[in-house]
């Protein structure tokens, strides 16, 4: 309200000076007309629906474009050093933005950035470029034991929950996955109505609090478990080992977000903060988690089931494997989550030196189910700074089948990265539970930003695929990604990292050093410690 308040105020001056215009003086018209001038302008920002900013701050918000339009163009531009010290290329938020406003992302002056530096990535691109599809490429998820696969597209939104976010920001997301044909991850906070709203696709995730599926108790609830899966717009149901962000740390939301209707939805004490715990109570050894996965699918009546984690151990992954292979259980998906992966809660001790980044999980899970023999069974999703299409490329050669973005459809839906999430004063209502924050996201404008940002960055990775010379993601190899070592030497994937034969795990030809003691030392009945 404070901000009609100021719209108001500025209406009642500037009438007030017109009136001293008229009546005492034209020297009044000084005041009247940048009187009238800012009331015009708040009263405006008031009834846009663009721009979110201007919605929650009437006239000051026009600074932040002030600032955005006269800054010097090359700081459109930064190179910001990822965990595995790979350059993250463009600023993310604006190409972000300009794709989900419809806008050209060209570079009329070619790359601003140091291509001999080591870390600089580049692909291998053919002589001979192929066709790019009419249609963007899509993934069959669904191993032997489903019964329901699921067509999965090569961008997806990451696990962000009603809790975390906003209603109007869910249901933006939502209606954009519905209109793009694309899947809209819950995250750990339950099912809400704005999920289901527009009937776009969801992957139901379940953490370690069985949010949305619990008892009394906190422990998981297999009827109310059942209902829930078995609703038409769940398609996949995933099981949240750990995030990025913070691997092996419960998420948390504080109190002030936690409204009566996200206290229905988690079916938790309204008003309370809420830490999940750090572990599942369902599993405690490899072989208890796929025989849970295994119930899990069952009781979702054969949809496509699977788990994401932040990769810790090569061990742990190995014993994964091998319960896999002596349960003849698989899941659906893995979804692995890189340690730069962002998150409005975590400590920055945990973001900062905890969890694997996403280059080497993606290698080591790859890997490891080639090794074992279990590859073609089960599908590989990539999530952590995921946002243009050349990232989306990277991740595919690096071993995944698809990916999904959290930060990007975050920026998509009007971000601004205030980094203000766990304040519950997110200024343009995404990251609140404040109704007079949260009102200024239109979701008809916001959703089409969504819809427009996936579509568009799927088509860069189908055009940077042609450039290849493939037409089928299925087609990319390692060597055509390339890493400058050094200033003056470049290796490609193929040389930079060791990929296992199928079942070379299984055979008794000779492992590379680095596989073969945590093979030999991995147990299905027990996680390292």
């Amino acid at each position: 309200m404070k901000r009609i308040g100021l719209v108001a105020a500025l209406v009642v001056f500037a009438a007030a000076a017109v009136a001293l215009a008229v009546t005492a003086g034209s020297w009044w018209w000084l005041a009247a007309a940048p009187l009238l001038a800012l009331a015009a302008t708040g009263t405006y920002d008031l009834v846009q629906r663009r721009h979110s900013v201007l919605r929650n701050y009437p006239v000051l918000g026009h600074a932040r474009f002030l600032l955005e339009a006269i800054r010097p163009e090359t700081q459109q531009y930064f190179i910001e050093r990822d965990y595995d010290g790979r350059p993250f290329d463009r600023d993310t938020r604006s190409t972000v933005y300009e794709r989900a406003k419809g806008t050209a992302d060209q570079a009329p002056f070619g790359t601003e950035l140091d291509v001999y530096q080591p870390g600089y990535e580049f692909f291998a691109h053919s002589v001979a470029p192929r066709p790019v599809p009419d249609r963007p490429a899509t993934v069959r998820v669904g191993g032997p034991g489903c019964a329901k696969p699921y067509d999965m597209a090569l961008l997806n939104v990451s696990a962000m929950s009603f809790g975390s976010l906003s209603a109007p920001a869910i249901l933006a997301l939502n209606r954009g996955a519905k209109e793009g044909g694309f899947a809209h991850d819950t995250g750990e906070g339950g099912i809400s109505d704005h999920h289901l709203r527009y009937g776009g696709d969801l992957i139901w995730e379940i953490g370690t609090a069985y949010f949305g599926c619990r008892t009394p108790e906190g422990g998981f609830d297999p009827d109310e478990f059942a209902r829930k899966a078995a609703t038409d717009s769940v398609r996949c149901v995933s099981l949240k080992l750990s995030q990025g962000a913070k691997p092996g740390k419960g998420g948390v939301l504080p109190g002030a977000k936690v409204t009566a209707e996200i206290a229905r939805v988690r079916e938790v004490p309204e008003g309370k903060t809420v830490i999940s715990p750090n572990h599942h109570e369902v599993f405690s050894t490899p072989r208890e988690l796929i025989r849970f996965i295994a119930r899990m699918r069952d009781l979702a009546g054969g949809k496509p089931t699977g788990f994401k984690l932040c990769v810790g151990s090569r061990r742990d992954v190995l014993a994964l494997c091998k319960a896999m292979l002596e349960e003849d259980i698989t899941p659906d998906f893995i979804v692995v989550d890189g340690a730069e992966g962002g998150t409005g809660a975590a400590p920055m001790e945990f973001a900062d030196h905890v969890g694997t980044p996403l280059t080497d999980g993606l290698s080591i899970v790859h890997n490891a189910l080639v090794g074992a023999g279990l590859r073609d069974r089960v599908r590989i999703g990539a999530s952590g700074k995921v946002a243009t299409g050349a990232d989306i490329v990277k991740r595919l050669i690096q071993g995944a089948d698809y990916t999904n973005a959290a930060r990007a459809m975050m920026f998509a839906v009007g971000c601004l990265q205030t980094q203000r999430c766990h304040t519950n004063h997110c200024p343009v209502g995404v990251a609140t539970q404040d109704p007079e924050r949260s009102r200024a996201l239109d979701v008809e404008d916001k959703y089409r930003r969504v819809q427009r940002f996936q579509e568009a960055t799927v088509h860069s990775a189908m055009e940077i695929m042609a450039s290849l010379g493939v037409s089928d993601p299925a087609e990319l190899r390692p060597h055509m990604l390339r890493r400058r070592t050094s200033h003056h030497a470049v290796a490609s994937y193929a040389e930079l990292y060791t990929w296992l034969e199928p079942g070379q795990l299984l055979s008794s030809a000779a492992l590379p050093e680095e596989w073969a003691e945590p093979w030999k030392n991995s147990d299905p009945d027990s996680f390292s410690a």
